[in-house]
């Protein structure tokens, strides 16, 4: 992660959280403990009310995975677009980055919570992002 005193940095997602310790932060179902990353009104799984923030794990495994060849333009292809499942459970959607070759991913493969500098503005803040990377 580029150091944080040489330039203003925003999160591209608002449950990303930067710092000397990126992570991300689920919304946790006080009744039931799901975890999602978006607002709720109310648990899909338990029809709870009361949420509470929880700090995702850090490590996780490829649990499906997909090579994107087509996007956007602009957007370097191909990428890996996956699901991992963190070790405490929380199922994150999101790319894999740091593979020598898009080709390299392997379903059950160890990967780590990782944040990139995605884009920077003309004012010279860095939007940062998170992925995947090989554990």
């Amino acid at each position: 992660m580029t150091d944080a005193a040489s330039a203003t940095q925003v999160p591209i997602v608002g449950y990303l959280q930067l710092g000397d310790e990126p992570h991300l932060l689920a919304n946790e179902c006080a009744g039931c403990g799901a975890r999602y990353f978006d607002r709720r009104n109310a648990c899909a799984n338990c029809g709870g009310i009361d949420f509470g923030e929880a700090r995702v794990a850090d490590t996780a495994v490829l649990k499906a995975f997909s090579i994107v060849h087509n996007a956007a333009p602009g957007i370097p292809v191909p990428y890996v677009s996956a699901i991992v499942e963190t070790t405490d459970g929380t199922s994150v959607r999101s790319n894999v980055v740091g593979l020598a070759d898009p080709m390299d991913a392997e379903l059950g493969m160890s990967v780590a919570l990782t944040t990139y500098v995605c884009g920077t503005d003309d004012d010279g803040t860095e939007c940062v992002a998170f992925g995947y990377a090989p554990a």
